[in-house]
């Protein structure tokens, strides 16, 4: 396994068309995480809070 100072390294020398094809590869991973964690959040009542808060704002419009 290579370390992260390493892995930087080689980042540093990829070609741009590579360097983006990474960063790309990165951002769908982190987006990934991210749905996840908030099915995961949801799934366990931890985003309740919002549903009741854009409720109470609707109820304040009307």
């Amino acid at each position: 396994m290579q370390t992260v100072e390493e892995i930087k390294t080689a980042i540093n020398m990829l070609p741009p068309e590579k360097y983006i094809q990474l960063r790309n590869w990165f951002s769908e991973k982190d987006w990934e995480r991210w749905d996840k964690k908030v099915v995961e959040d949801s799934d366990a009542g931890k985003l309740d809070f919002l549903i009741k808060e854009a409720l109470n704002g609707k109820k304040e419009a009307v």
